[in-house]
């Protein structure tokens, strides 16, 4: 059986920081910006990159870095509108309203949250979470960590769909362990309306270069506990420490234990039914 339709789950463009378009003056975690590289990555680019590994379509995110512009990436969707979709950024500011029209732009299928611990989950306007349940909006999710809110938004939204980002990873920086709670991801298997992106792996390891082993055992509890059908391939292209095509190839050739349907599923068949983009 092939590998079937290779979707990548995250991919960031952004445009300069310029001043009619100025950047926020801090990151998300509101320490100093975090740019994955000082040149933008742009649409073109990512297109020349997915055509020589062989990634057929690819879900664009604004980066932090840049606040919540959402024009760089819906202009790529509807230019492309057979290789990218978006999930856009909703400000704080925006009212809740803004979601029973956020999918009428085109190319726009969701939104993406990154909550810092110093802006809990349970700070957001619960009624983000029932409208967006209502209207059956997907959200991606960077928690950092705030999983036991986690679990209570989706038991409270049975009908919300939400995605962990980045194999559920919580906070990153010198001398702390991102998976140091990943007994309460794995968890949150339970709850049938959470999926997992598999995004991001190798930045994540602390071996260089492939097959990454240290990662190959998380992945395969990430697999075992949501299932194929709620497990996303990404890459994070732009802060990616290796080519593109050999994380392709590293999902594709050397995880031996994912073959079949379970391979369509996890490297983008899963997220397309999931996103329901036709």
């Amino acid at each position: 059986m092939s590998r079937g339709r290779i979707v990548d789950s995250q991919i960031h463009i952004w445009a300069a920081d310029r001043p009619d378009r100025p950047w926020p003056a801090a990151g998300w975690d509101g320490k100093a910006r975090h740019v994955h590289r000082e040149v933008p990555l742009g649409a073109e680019e990512v297109l020349a990159a997915m055509d020589d590994a062989g990634v057929a379509r690819a879900i664009l995110v604004p980066p932090s870095w840049e606040g919540y512009y959402n024009d760089v990436v819906l202009a790529a969707a509807r230019a492309c509108p057979g290789r990218f979709a978006a999930m856009g950024r909703f400000a704080p500011e925006t009212p809740v309203e803004a979601l029973r029209t956020w999918r009428e732009e085109p190319g726009l299928l969701g939104v993406r949250l990154i909550v810092p611990p110093g802006a809990a989950l349970a700070a957001v306007d619960h009624s983000f979470w029932s409208t967006a349940a209502e209207l059956d909006v997907p959200l991606m999710l960077h928690p950092v960590g705030q999983n036991a809110l986690v679990a209570a938004i989706a038991e409270r939204h049975p009908g919300l769909r939400l995605a962990l980002d980045h194999m559920g990873t919580g906070l990153v920086g010198e001398g702390l362990d991102e998976f140091a709670q990943e007994d309460e991801v794995l968890a949150l298997a339970a709850r049938p309306n959470i999926c997992v992106k598999l995004s991001a792996m190798p930045c994540h390891s602390r071996r260089p270069g492939r097959p990454w082993a240290d990662m190959t055992p998380r992945l395969r509890r990430l697999v075992d506990a949501f299932g194929p059908q709620r497990c996303f391939w990404g890459s994070d292209l732009s802060r990616l420490p290796c080519a593109y095509k050999d994380l392709v190839d590293h999902f594709t050739q050397d995880l031996t234990w994912l073959s079949g349907e379970d391979l369509r599923l996890v490297m983008g068949e899963a997220i397309l039914r999931w996103l329901r983009w036709d």
